[in-house]
Order: structure tokens, then sequence, then C-alpha cells
């Protein structure tokens, strides 16, 4: 994790929380994209219904059609017969028809009905966690960046003795101002390595790398 490119902490309890809170991200999505799924599969069985119909109904039609065709045949009476039969058919084909729309309708029904459901939970708890994922990693970033210099290393330090409590300022120095202002640099790096840690930064592990 020493790595300005790594999104994540080098120390444990910063890190461990990270990963933790991917965790949960992960978890929370798959729950909800389960559920847009069950959504999906339950409005598509209208959809396969309606193209069910669609095809039944076709069939009806077809038969119909041939049947007319061959009562029309039959001397005498055969338009007689084949009337009502090709009137048959064609409201065959009109239920068909709306079989088909059913079909369509029901499919994109079933997607946006799934997306309706699962994207707002999933954005609500992703676009949070991906805000303070990517403030982290500036912060990271920025702090790596400053550590590998001396300059950035006062920068660093003067951060801590603006940022930092008391308490962990006087374990650095019992003076920590005066140090720092008298460029101490066993003081100034004890500053700066306050800071970073605050920032989930193992600053040995950095110093040694570098």
């Amino acid at each position: 994790m020493r790595s300005r490119w790594v999104p994540y902490a080098s120390t444990p309890g910063r890190l461990l929380s990270q990963l933790f809170s991917d965790i949960v991200v992960v978890l929370w999505t798959a729950v909800w994209v389960f559920v847009g799924m069950a959504v999906h599969s339950a409005v598509a069985t209208v959809a396969e219904f309606g193209y069910r119909v669609e095809s039944g109904a076709n069939g009806v039609a077809g038969n119909l059609d041939s049947a007319g065709n061959s009562a029309g045949n039959v001397p005498l009476i055969g338009d007689d017969l084949a009337k009502p039969l090709s009137a048959a058919g064609d409201a065959a084909r009109e239920i068909a028809g709306a079989g088909q729309s059913l079909g369509v309708t029901a499919g994109w029904l079933a997607w946006l009905l799934a997306l309706a459901v699962a994207a707002p939970p999933i954005l609500a708890l992703m676009m949070p966690w991906l805000f303070l994922r990517v403030r982290y990693f500036r912060r990271k970033w920025t702090a790596v960046t400053l550590a590998s210099t001396s300059a950035g290393e006062q920068l660093l330090a003067l951060r801590a003795l603006a940022n930092r409590p008391l308490p962990k300022l006087a374990a650095i120095h019992a003076d920590p101002v005066g140090a720092w202002r008298n460029q101490d640099p066993v003081a100034i790096r004890g500053l700066a390595a306050l800071e970073l840690r605050a920032s989930g930064i193992r600053a040995a592990n950095l110093w040694r790398a570098g």
C-alpha cells in the first residue's frame, strides 16, 4: 500500500475501515441487483404471456384462413361460408397484434422497473462512497508527494501543528512550534509523520521506500 496510486491506506485501522466499506458497497449493490432482476423476471412473465397470445392467435388465424379458403370452394354457398371464417381470422390477427404490443411494452417496462427499483438505493450508497474514496486518494497523493521533499515535509509538519490534538503534538516535542520554527529535523519529521498517519499513511515505510 505504499504507492501513491493505490487508493487505500497503509495503516491497519484506516485500511480495515476502507475494506469494510468496500464490502458493504459490494453486498448492497449485489442485493439490489438481485431485487432488480426479480422485478424484471416478474414483469417479463407478462411479456412472455403476450408473445404466447400472439403465437396462438396467429396459429388460429392461419387455420381460419385455411378453412375459409376450403369453404370458398363449396358450390353455391362457398362465399357465405368463407366470409365468417375470414372475419374470424382477421379478429384473431388483431388479437395477435395486441399480444405482440403487450409483449413489447411489458419487455421495456420490465427493464425500466428493474432500473427504477435497483438504481436509486445503489447510487444512494455508491455516490458518497465514491466521493469519499476519491477525496482520500487526492489527500493521499498530496501527502505522499509532499513527504518526498524537505519543503513538503515542513509543510506537513505545519499542517500537523494546525490540525492535530495538543497531546499528540506534545508527545513529539515539548515545544513543537518552537522546534518547527528552529527547523529541528527530528521534530519536523515527527510532526510530518503525525500528519501522514492521520491520512492513513505509514511514514516510516514511505521514507524507507524513498
